[in-house]
């Protein structure tokens, strides 16, 4: 009779489980979304994203804090203005929330690092990604205000640019404003690969930013298409990102992984407000051990090909990794 393989042997502690753990997790590898208002003391919860809040930079400080502490690596900015228009001016001001942020964090000295998300959909008054054109959003219309917003959070001090509204052309056109207004240094981190996703839902009640009329399918990828996934990295890398990203992650871990087979450039994953909510929900409700699964889903992410990735649970997992 031939000997069974004894793969059990490496199982049989939690010593020896953690030995030879194949994929580790690290609060450096997190990066925390952030929902930032104006005023002062306004810590107003998100009734769809259980523990999360829209934030004055006041109270935003005192995350961030927290989670530098904890070693996270990062924390993602996005602006609720306090007025929108058609075209999304607010996205660029000086003195909106997430400029003001960015220099919050800077004044504190905090080591971590600042991306901001560059977008007009929080900002517009009829909630697309860009200038409307009809009744579409304008690509290339929309390019220069996207380059406009991202040179005002570099100014403010942001360390990574970050453009999630998907239209073509938008890392070159950022990476020459970027370059032009003395910004060579900053990194890009395009969403390269992001899917027209119903995962969405919750941060679109988060940052106010649910479309008025029709919906992101024109520029947004189709979640039944995978090899367009490629064509949309090579046009990013090509275009000057330094980094790219996959949105949403868990739903897409298939595409996540044929990202990482086909670059060398870091690779962020965005744990969506879905994904981030549906978690949270159920375990409040005793379906699921909250802890396992966050951690089970963060290690999936990491497993599948990820450097980076995009939580809402930066905080909680970072905590529990300092306990273990």
């Amino acid at each position: 009779m031939t000997e069974p393989v004894r793969t059990r042997r490496l199982r049989r502690t939690d010593a020896i489980r953690r030995m030879v753990t194949q994929t580790r997790l690290d609060p450096a590898m997190f990066v925390l979304p952030l929902f930032v208002v104006s005023g002062e003391g306004i810590d107003r919860p998100i009734g769809s994203m259980p523990g999360q809040s829209q934030l004055s930079v006041d109270m935003m400080l005192d995350v961030v804090t927290e989670a530098a502490e904890l070693g996270v690596g990062g924390v993602m900015l996005f602006g609720i203005p306090d007025a929108k228009d058609e075209t999304g001016t607010s996205a660029w001001d000086p003195d909106g929330p997430v400029p003001a942020g960015i220099r919050a964090i800077r004044g504190a000295g905090l080591d971590i690092t600042v991306w901001a998300d560059v977008c007009l959909c929080e900002y517009t008054s009829h909630g697309h990604c860009g200038v409307i054109v009809g009744d579409s959003v304008d690509n290339d219309g929309t390019l220069p205000l996207l380059a406009r917003a991202a040179v005002a959070y570099a100014d403010a001090g942001a360390d990574v640019i970050a453009p999630s509204d998907m239209m073509d052309g938008r890392v070159a056109a950022i990476r020459t404003a970027l370059d032009e207004a003395g910004h060579a240094e900053l990194a890009i981190c395009s969403y390269s690969v992001k899917y027209a996703s119903a995962y969405y839902g919750p941060f679109r009640d988060a940052a106010d930013s649910a479309p008025a009329f029709g919906d992101r399918r024109t520029h947004q990828m189709d979640p039944a298409n995978r090899r367009e996934a490629m064509v949309e990295l090579s046009a990013d890398l090509a275009e000057g990102a330094d980094m790219v990203m996959v949105k949403p992650a868990g739903p897409y871990l298939d595409v996540l992984a044929d990202v990482r087979r086909a670059c060398e450039v870091p690779i962020a994953a965005y744990q969506v407000s879905g994904e981030y909510s549906m978690i949270r929900s159920a375990a409040e409700r005793d379906w699921i051990d909250g802890e396992r699964v966050m951690m089970e889903s963060l290690t999936s992410v990491a497993r599948a090909g990820a450097d980076i990735i995009l939580t809402y649970f930066a905080i909680d997992a970072a905590r529990l990794l300092e306990e273990r």
